[in-house]
């Protein structure tokens, strides 16, 4: 189902028309009312009547999270406090919280593109919606709520945790859609699995999960364990929370709401715009919000994209690959780059390793180390050493010759790596707490 097909099926030429009408109000409000941008534009010698097409993108400057810190708490509102009906606001353990704040109308924007999402995905009117992500100044509960409200399902806002409670009530609800990270969802199968309840028998149809990066190999991992189609889904608060982009029941790139969220993908290095098909960073520019307007901001997730209008379901906007890690968490080992996701992806086609794990950065001597501690499957933890030493030898070659680097293995029990009910804490590296 296509929530919106007046703007999500129209077509390129007038997609491009309405995205560069809305870029020229934007730059315009901005600068008479953010004096960030002000100052910004004043400095790159930029205004409005400079856009004169999208191509004109790249000159603008581009924001940084930390100008959200820097201008806390309020520092980049475009409206008087009194028009903010909702703020949220990040945990801060680095800093100052990075704040965003919505107004009415773009609490009613939120909802729509949540309702585009949920019904891309493949939810529909009547279904009924068990919310796992975490309500509270998190944006995923609240984005999700409003989005099912909107396209006319059934909320039942449990939040994170309470998993065998979580479990209970899915069954006797019926819940037709759970929506929460991918790690929970497999760790709710786990406790599933425990409680005796057979999850392939659930009224459960779809996954929508994000928050977190992923694979394709967790995705077939879910699926299985659910017998549902599990469903990627992109968001980040400072844009607006869940509702950038949501893969299609084809499951080919992730639809980027392109008439409300102008991507581009550039070098990270350089900033330099790349073409269709290469990876680098994602930056969004919101062309409509009204609280908290962004231009071009870095969003730090490695991703590509398709300008290609989807064939499967004919919609026109863009299409984002599955985020492939992030500038910021990106580890570099010996001179080496190094995403938890290219890790997930090789143990996922290992048979007897499980999708939990954790890397170990540490530095002895001058030289980082790298240690996967990877949990194993019971059937094969409670075989001799040998298969045990067989199977860490395979899963460090494997490492070995997708990173190019040497690291070490070791094998956990099952079920000893500490479960997240949100976002999975894949890293802890040494090498930082040290300083």
């Amino acid at each position: 189902m296509i929530w919106r097909k007046d703007v999500e099926c129209l077509p390129v030429e007038k997609l491009q028309a309405l995205q560069l009408e809305r870029l020229r109000a934007l730059v315009a409000r901005a600068i008479e009312h953010v004096p960030f941008y002000t100052q910004a534009f004043a400095d790159a010698g930029l205004g409005a009547n400079d856009i004169s097409s999208l191509d004109d993108l790249g000159k603008l400057p581009f924001t940084r999270k930390t100008d959200l810190r820097d201008n806390y708490p309020f520092g980049l509102l475009a409206v008087p406090l009194s028009e903010v009906k909702e703020l949220h606001a990040s945990s801060g353990t680095t800093g100052n919280p990075t704040v965003v704040a919505y107004t009415k109308n773009d609490i009613a924007l939120w909802s729509d593109v949540m309702a585009r999402a949920l019904a891309c995905a493949g939810a529909t009117p009547g279904d009924v919606v068990q919310n796992a992500y975490g309500y509270g100044l998190f944006t995923g509960g609240l984005g999700i709520h409003y989005g099912a409200l909107e396209l006319g399902a059934t909320v039942v806002p449990m939040s994170s945790g309470g998993t065998k409670r979580q479990i209970k009530l899915m069954h006797d609800f019926g819940a037709a859609v759970l929506t929460c990270t991918p790690s929970y969802a497999l760790f709710m199968a786990e406790e599933a699995a425990d409680m005796g309840v057979d999850t392939r028998r659930s009224p459960l149809r779809i996954g929508v999960h994000g928050a977190e990066p992923w694979t394709d190999g967790m995705r077939r991992e879910i699926e299985q364990a659910w017998d549902i189609k599990a469903m990627d889904i992109y968001g980040l608060s400072e844009i607006i929370g869940p509702g950038v982009a949501q893969e299609c029941q084809a499951q080919d790139g992730l639809h980027v709401f392109a008439d409300v969220f102008l991507p581009e993908v550039i070098d990270p290095a350089t900033g330099a715009p790349l073409p269709d098909g290469e990876q680098g960073e994602l930056v969004i520019t919101t062309l409509t919000k009204e609280a908290l307007p962004f231009i071009r901001y870095r969003t730090g997730d490695i991703v590509s994209i398709t300008h290609e209008p989807c064939a499967a379901c004919g919609r026109t906007s863009p299409r984002m690959s599955k985020v492939r890690g992030r500038t910021d968490d990106m580890l570099i080992i010996r001179g080496i780059n190094v995403f938890p996701s290219q890790i997930e992806s090789v143990l996922l086609e290992v048979e007897g390793a499980k999708p939990h794990y954790q890397l170990i950065v540490d530095r002895k001597g001058s030289l980082d180390q790298l240690e996967v501690q990877v949990e194993i499957d019971e059937t094969v933890f409670s075989d001799e050493i040998k298969v045990l030493e067989n199977l860490e030898r395979r899963i460090r070659r494997e490492i070995e010759s997708v990173l190019g680097l040497t690291v070490s293995v070791r094998l956990v029990e099952p079920r000893t790596i500490e479960r997240s009910m949100g976002k999975a804490k894949r890293v802890v590296d040494k090498r930082q707490l040290e300083r």
